[in-house]
């Protein structure tokens, strides 16, 4: 088939509109009168992999989510809730993790599996699955989620026991990852390398077709072993439909044609037309469409590396001026939308333990100012700095340019490619990075992970080269301390004694934010951004 990559750039744009407009209308296999069983989103990321194994970005972990289960699943609020196992212990030093599966779960259906064309999910899958990952052949982005086991060992089919090496509390939390996902060895083997565009899992759709870089289509899992609260079996949707158009322009004008049914995050292109300033839906837009706001795990930041040989970079009072220097109220207002919470709190975003409850950070363009002139009078320099970003954050780093040199710094903007600008950040090459860490995991220790000094990038992490003993004793501590209230303030304090250095400038925190047609119902939102189909609706009328 011809792909429309290889001639959208001849196209006028009103013709490009036309084939996309035609191409998503082609998505509804099953007839206009079973429109409301088909949910349709587009993804411009492609999708790489449907190998639970390769969930390393967003579109592939929300493709996964709805083909695979672990042994535990995440509820709206990141509390660690049963999936495949129902129920499990953890033993009083934290090293031994013993769960009890359930014994409803099948297999979608394959040749592989015989005759039955399924079977149930038992213990030894789960073994199967977690040495897949760890297999330096297979080379998983997601090895290192279980770098900590000590063996794995199935007592029963259905007694599955995980011991560690230390104790590392949320350890939970990391098998809720997609990389967890159990698979079939019977079918890896029969289709190799396939098995990352024929997938075979467990979860509330299967796989029915995937025609890469034009679309994906899921159907409805009739084995699926959760039920809703009335007893009824999920998902209630028929299909998920998935497309592939790069453009976003082009995927909003589809989503107010009624032509998608839901959109992801807001674009520079399009957030004033959609939201006010207050970060609400315009008139124009708010009987038509829904939209959902909800924190979301992801710290926008700039990084100072700590061991670069500019005098200015290396000055505390240049780091805290700049940290106070700028209006983050002003930023979040007429640059996001109010879309976000102001970075004025540490590292730690909003929905995790260990987010501080009081403002850390507070604007004071004079202190700044003050701190500025102390500088420049002791080393005789000027305040100059370079700063590195991407093209997608021009506006954030044109913005802190224009706030700084009101109190004397001079900030020069560099604009590198994404995979350019990562490579020099994690080699120690920028003296000043804008970046993000978004949670690989529900727990506040992915974060302050970042400012551990064992974690010196490139290696690690630590991409500022932030060091302190005091800090890493904490963050060592960490480990043996079970209850989450009391890791939660060691976390708290943790975080607070990196940000009295400033090694960074926390921006925002960000936010969800999701768009859906007035008809979707029971799509929720997530810290984590997850994309949870099961439980959706859609009206037939609308």
């Amino acid at each position: 088939m011809l792909n429309y990559r290889d001639f959208i750039p001849s196209l006028r744009p009103i013709v490009i509109l036309l084939f996309l407009l035609n191409h998503v209308s082609c998505l509804n296999t099953t007839g206009k009168e079973r429109s409301h069983l088909v949910f349709r989103y587009n993804s411009y990321e492609n999708i790489t992999s449907l190998d639970p194994a390769f969930t390393r970005n967003l579109p592939n972990i929300w493709a996964s989510t709805q083909l695979f289960n672990g042994l535990v699943q995440l509820n709206d609020q990141l509390e660690v809730m049963p999936d495949i196992a129902k129920q499990w212990t953890i033993s009083s030093d934290g090293l031994v993790y013993n769960f009890q599966l359930r014994e409803d779960v099948y297999f979608h259906q394959h040749s592989a599996f015989g005759k039955e064309k399924t079977r149930k999910v038992v213990a030894r899958d789960f073994i199967y699955s977690f040495e897949r990952l760890s297999d330096p052949q297979l080379a998983s982005p997601g090895s290192w989620v279980l770098q900590n086991v000590k063996y794995l060992e199935a007592k029963s089919n259905h007694h599955l026991t995980i011991t560690l090496k230390k104790s590392f509390p949320a350890f939970l939390g990391l098998l809720s990852m997609r990389y967890c996902s159990v698979i079939p060895e019977e079918v890896v083997k029969e289709v190799g390398d396939d098995f990352r565009k024929k997938p075979i899992g467990t979860g509330p759709f299967t796989f029915k077709n995937w025609e890469e870089d034009v679309k994906l289509v899921l159907r409805k899992n009739p084995l699926y072993y959760e039920k809703d609260q009335a007893g009824n079996t999920l998902p209630y949707l028929e299909a998920v439909a998935i497309s592939f158009i790069p453009d976003k322009q082009s995927e909003f004008m589809l989503f107010l044609q009624g032509k998608l049914d839901f959109l992801n995050g807001l674009d520079n292109s399009y957030k004033d037309e959609l939201l006010t300033q207050k970060g609400l839906l315009t008139e124009k837009y708010a009987d038509k469409i829904n939209l959902q706001k909800g924190a979301y795990l992801n710290t926008e930041y700039f990084g100072f590396y700590m061991d670069s040989p500019s005098a200015v970079i290396q000055s505390p009072l240049i780091r805290e001026a700049i940290n106070i220097g700028f209006d983050r109220k002003k930023m979040m207002i007429y640059l996001r939308n109010n879309i976000g919470f102001e970075g004025d709190r540490g590292f730690i975003p909003k929905g995790l333990a260990g987010h501080s409850k009081s403002q850390i950070l507070h604007y004071q363009p004079e202190r700044a100012a003050e701190l500025v002139d102390v500088f420049k009078k002791k080393s005789g320099l000027e305040a100059e700095i370079k700063l590195a970003t991407d093209p997608n954050y021009i506006d954030l780093c044109e913005y802190l340019q224009r706030e700084l040199q009101k109190i004397g710094i001079s900030i020069k903007v560099e604009v590198m490619p994404p995979a350019t600008l990562k490579q020099a950040r994690s080699n120690g090459k920028l003296e000043m990075f804008r970046s993000s860490w978004i949670a690989d995991y529900p727990d506040a220790e992915n974060y302050l992970s970042l400012f551990y000094s064992k974690n010196f990038s490139p290696l690690g992490p630590n991409y500022t080269h932030h060091q302190n003993p005091e800090f890493d004793t904490y963050f060592e501590k960490s480990f043996k301390i079970i209850d989450s209230e009391e890791r939660g303030q060691l976390y708290q304090k943790m975080d607070s004694l990196v940000m009295s250095s400033h090694p960074l400038i926390p921006l925002y925190y960000d936010q969800v934010v999701r768009f859906t047609q007035k008809e979707v119902f029971g799509l929720t939102i997530n810290p984590v951004n997850d994309l949870k189909l099961k439980k959706v609706k859609k009206q037939k009328n609308r």
